[in-house]
C-alpha cells in the first residue's frame, strides 16, 4: 500500500470535498489492502455524487466481493442507466458485462 499516496489523496479530499475524483482515486488505492474502507469511499460517492459514473463498476465489484450480490446488481443497474444517459458506451459495456457475469455466478 502506498501510504504517501493515500495521505496525499486524503489531503486532497480535505481541500476539495466536492471533487468526486479524489474519493474515487482513494477508493481505488485502497481496494486491495483495505477493501472495506475502499467500499466506504465508493458508497460515499454513490450517495453524494451519483452522476460520477466510474464509481458504479468499482462499487459493484466490492459489494459482490463482500457477499452483497443483490446490492451489487442494483449498483450495476443504476450505473448502466447512467452510462446510457451519459452516452458512455465503453463504460456501459463494462457494466453490462459485470452485471451479466455476476448473475451467472449467482445461478
Amino acid at each position: 500500500m502506498n501510504t504517501a499516496r493515500i495521505e496525499l489523496l486524503k489531503k486532497y479530499i480535505e481541500e476539495e470535498p466536492n471533487e468526486p475524483f479524489n474519493y474515487y482515486a482513494l477508493g481505488c488505492e485502497l481496494m486491495h489492502e483495505a477493501a472495506d474502507e475502499a467500499l466506504n469511499y465508493f458508497e460515499h460517492l454513490l450517495n453524494n455524487f451519483a452522476d460520477y459514473l466510474p464509481t458504479y463498476y468499482q462499487a459493484g465489484l466490492l459489494q459482490a466481493e463482500f457477499g452483497e450480490e443483490e446490492t451489487a446488481l442494483v449498483t450495476y443497474e443504476k450505473g448502466i442507466e447512467l452510462a446510457k444517459e451519459q452516452e458512455n458506451h465503453k463504460t456501459l459495456r463494462e457494466l453490462q458485462t459485470a452485471y451479466q457475469n455476476l448473475q451467472f455466478e449467482m445461478d
